[in-house]
């Protein structure tokens, strides 16, 4: 299904697209090596949760989650009880899921609510989607309160580019805000979520990370379900600050597309972003998926998937049509395929058979993000 954005590509976007017309292949010049015990030692995990996941910005949803005003969404994946939210003037929030009066959880379940105000289920403390006190029963109970001192606790948050960024504290937010316009060139902020599912896979966050940072297996793990679409090994891919951008496609159409259609050079090329530490954008012809990886143990990893279409179904037609990309990348080349591949990786690696990873000229990209999560390592911990 063709579908135009009415968008431009990014000088960036071109220039990989350019590359693989080309056939070219960004590869690195030599043999390098992963340490297996990043994926397996408890300590390194607690660094990492420590350090990376509580002190930098991280990706939790798509705007499209909080499709309208009014509207907010339990969260649980990052451990403490989070809401997001977008309030009456269209603002994206997000806070701790917690009542100010006694510490209840204000909203149960996972599910969307659509309201003007959420009331506590305990003493029925009431509070704007944008946080604030608004009411609260029998107020003459608590002579000499100031609402204004109970509003929700929020966290850091930022919504640039269709993506809702969030940190545990203060953060910079620069990397949001740049990245905006490669997502805007896909029209990303007015999509329509279609679905979303949450994998609970029994893998360490940075094998699943890795194995959308080659191209080295799509024509073998893929075999049965999208490696037919893509040549092997042509693919294109640099930085964008400690974030990663890749391109694979056909090199014999892409020789043909006019690269000032967009839409056509999108039904030509596949685009991903991997969005430091722990989130993936992937970008196919006519949909996105954005998977948030969220880290509970050494050896487990929940990651959410939402898929992401230009506008709703309008058609059977077009719902066939959207159930079978779900069906295909979701059910298919992502839990029946990589995070399998991750989970088997690391029951391997938890073996102790293996002292290292090696890594060939066509996996260059997973070098680059351990030397990423290295140095930022080492900057957040000083």
């Amino acid at each position: 299904m063709n579908v135009s954005t009415g968008n431009r590509p990014t000088g960036g976007q071109l220039a990989l697209a350019e590359s693989i017309a080309r056939g070219e292949s960004t590869r690195g010049e030599g043999i390098t090596s992963v340490d297996a015990s990043v994926y397996t030692s408890p300590a390194r995990f607690d660094a990492e949760m420590g350090t990376l996941f509580a002190r930098l910005p991280q990706v939790i949803a798509p705007s499209a989650l909080l499709a309208r005003a009014n509207m907010a969404v339990p969260h649980d994946g990052f451990g403490p009880p989070l809401l997001l939210s977008r309030d009456r003037e269209g603002v994206a929030h997000v806070f701790f899921n917690v009542c100010r009066h006694r510490g209840t959880r204000l909203v149960e379940g996972s599910a969307p609510v659509s309201a003007s105000r959420l009331v506590c289920p305990y003493h029925a403390w009431s509070y704007g989607l944008d946080g604030t006190l608004a009411a609260l029963p029998r107020s003459d109970c608590f002579p000499g309160l100031d609402r204004k001192d109970f509003g929700l606790a929020e966290l850091p948050c930022r919504e640039a580019g269709g993506l809702i960024w969030f940190a545990r504290e203060d953060a910079d937010f620069s990397d949001a805000d740049a990245l905006a316009p490669e997502f805007d060139a896909f029209g990303l902020a007015v999509h329509h979520l279609y679905r979303r599912r949450v994998h609970d896979v029994a893998s360490n966050w940075k094998l699943i990370m890795d194995a959308f940072l080659e191209s080295y297996h799509v024509q073998r793990l893929h075999a049965s379900s999208i490696g037919k679409f893509f040549a092997d090994g042509i693919t294109a891919a640099d930085r964008i600050g400690v974030h990663q951008r890749s391109a694979v496609g056909r090199a014999d159409y892409l020789a043909r597309v006019d690269h000032s259609d967009w839409t056509a050079l999108r039904g030509a090329i596949t685009f991903a972003y991997q969005l430091f530490p722990a989130t993936i954008l992937v970008v196919s012809p006519d949909y996105v998926n954005l998977m948030v990886l969220m880290p509970q143990a050494p050896d487990r990893t929940l990651v959410e998937d939402f898929m992401l279409i230009p506008k709703p179904p309008s058609s059977p037609e077009e719902e066939r049509h959207w159930e079978k990309s779900w069906i295909l990348l979701d059910e298919g080349t992502f839990a029946a395929e990589d995070f399998r591949a991750a989970a088997l990786g690391q029951e391997g690696l938890s073996s102790g058979a293996v002292r290292q990873l090696t890594l060939g000229t066509l996996e260059t990209g997973i070098h680059h993000f351990h030397r990423a999560v290295e140095q930022a390592l080492l900057q957040t911990s000083s």
